[in-house]
């Protein structure tokens, strides 16, 4: 499950606006690699809408089949927001209907499947 936590207002190239629901999964633990302690977060992704400003609003909070999944992209480069520093990422969170996988996941399931 995850749950719509926020939604983001973007502008398309003819100057109409649309809306994007950040969705957000359950909380996690990792281990950080600074101080060897463990952290509590949550993933984040976007997901496109038909929805106008006022539906937006009033679907945070609301819960949803799915999950936040983790997938590779090409290298791009990313400004922390905190500290100002630029890093180079290779990927991106999205969402995932329930019952659908990312091309890496099943990837894994057939490398496993192959080597059981």
């Amino acid at each position: 499950m995850v749950r719509i936590v926020n939604y983001k207002t973007r502008q398309k190239e003819d100057g109409t606006n649309f809306y994007l629901l950040e969705v957000q999964g359950g909380i996690e633990m990792v281990l950080s690699k600074t101080t060897g302690q463990y952290y509590a977060t949550a993933k984040k992704a976007t997901v496109s809408t038909t929805f106008d400003e006022e539906t937006c609003k009033g679907l945070i909070g609301s819960d949803m089949s799915g999950k936040v999944a983790k997938i590779t992209t090409e290298p791009y480069q990313y400004t922390i927001k905190e500290s100002g520093e630029e890093v180079t990422l290779n990927h991106k969170y999205i969402y995932l209907p329930e019952g659908v996988e990312s091309s890496e996941e099943k990837l894994a399931k057939q490398l496993e499947e192959a080597f059981a």
